[in-house]
């Protein structure tokens, strides 16, 4: 379990660490072939900044290396906006009055074929977290239809028990996504006062229950800007490096998700420059060459455009964050809005002319042991 490895670490300790970092720790960082947690502690530092340039050509070079000059592509399919519970930042939470709607297995039919037109052939699913409207009982009637369509499933969903996990992976779920938000316990129990979510060691437990049911791919990351996102992004790498020590069978994922406007208002705590999540990503890659890096819609067209060749292997296009968005109830309430609103042709053109070529789906059933 991950839980004793945290509690050995303390927040203000390791914040005081970052920021204490000189240009003599990040050069000693960016000699080393292999880099330990110390070292993406000095990349993620403010004394890193002025290596920005260099952190980026290494970075584009690690990942040709191992990923090749490829993106992928994806689009997530959200199937209701139902939540329990209340969260600060979100458009979905539970106290703001907003109409609410879950997909039917009709209408999730309707937006399948609508995310495969767009050329897509696997899926991410998304809800709120709702266990009364989309529990167990309403993926094991979803999956199925979800299966006929797509080679591969990813699931954004409510933290569930590893007999769930086991149980979703033979419904044919190959990826689970689960993001902390903040590793900071008390900004966590400020930003989650109701519902299962203010339940930090749960949540903080969860990805150790998706490796244990033997999940093909486990995704993590933190939302950067409810608390110091330096401090966040240590303990994602810290979280990160235990998963693949302990469930090596797995892949992983890292996202890189901004607070963005939503009804509700919450200002970030932490603000985050696009140069600064270049050296986050830029981090990450020199840290971790075989994890996978994902950037969303939230990000403005011109930044998404420059980060392709700096270390991302996936990126989404043609996103709604709204259940029913591509095909259903176009304007119902978004989960959050986007910034790069261009077409999924259009985004793969600009990943081809970029040099890269754009990747449609992850893998088959085919290809699973």
């Amino acid at each position: 379990m991950f839980i004793p490895l945290f509690n050995q670490y303390d927040w203000i300790k390791e914040l005081e660490s970052i920021y204490r970092t000189t240009a003599e720790d990040v050069r000693r960082a960016l000699a080393r072939r292999q880099r330990t947690l110390a070292d993406f502690k000095a990349l993620i530092a403010p004394a890193a900044a002025p290596f920005l340039e260099q952190m980026a050509w290494l970075s584009q070079q690690a990942t040709q290396k191992r990923f090749g000059k490829t993106i992928q592509l994806f689009a997530p399919l959200y199937l209701s906006n139902e939540c329990q519970n209340i969260c600060t930042y979100c458009g979905f939470s539970l106290d703001n009055q907003i109409p609410r709607k879950t997909l039917t297995a009709t209408e999730l039919i309707q937006e399948l074929f609508a995310v495969k037109a767009m050329g897509y052939q696997h899926v991410l699913l998304v809800t709120g977290e709702a266990q009364q409207w989309v529990g167990m009982p309403y993926f094991r009637q979803m999956l199925p239809l979800v299966r006929q369509h797509f080679q591969h499933i990813a699931l954004e969903v409510q933290p569930l028990d590893e007999t769930d996990y086991a149980e979703l992976r033979s419904l044919g779920v190959n990826t689970v996504l689960v993001y902390q938000e903040t590793y900071h316990r008390g900004d966590y129990r400020k930003h989650h006062p109701k519902g299962k979510k203010a339940n930090f060691d749960y949540r903080l437990a969860c990805p150790d229950r998706i490796g244990r049911a033997g999940m093909h791919k486990i995704g993590v990351g933190a939302l950067l800007g409810l608390d110091d996102w330096r401090a966040d992004s240590f303990f994602t790498a810290m979280h990160l490096q235990y998963l693949e020590k302990t469930y090596w069978q797995s892949k992983f994922s890292v996202s890189f998700p901004r607070l963005r406007p939503h009804a509700g208002g919450l200002q970030p705590k932490s603000v985050m420059t696009d140069r600064e999540l270049v050296q986050l990503i830029c981090a990450w890659r020199l840290f971790n060459n075989e994890v996978e890096l994902s950037i969303s819609t939230r990000e403005s067209p011109r930044f998404r455009d420059n980060i392709i060749k700096l270390g991302i292997t996936s990126i989404s296009a043609g996103s709604k964050t709204n259940p029913g968005g591509y095909a259903v109830a176009p304007q119902s309430l978004e989960q959050f809005e986007i910034d790069d609103t261009r077409d999924p042709a259009v985004i793969a053109q600009v990943i081809r002319d970029a040099g890269y070529e754009p990747v449609w789906k992850d893998w088959d059933h085919a290809l699973q042991l």
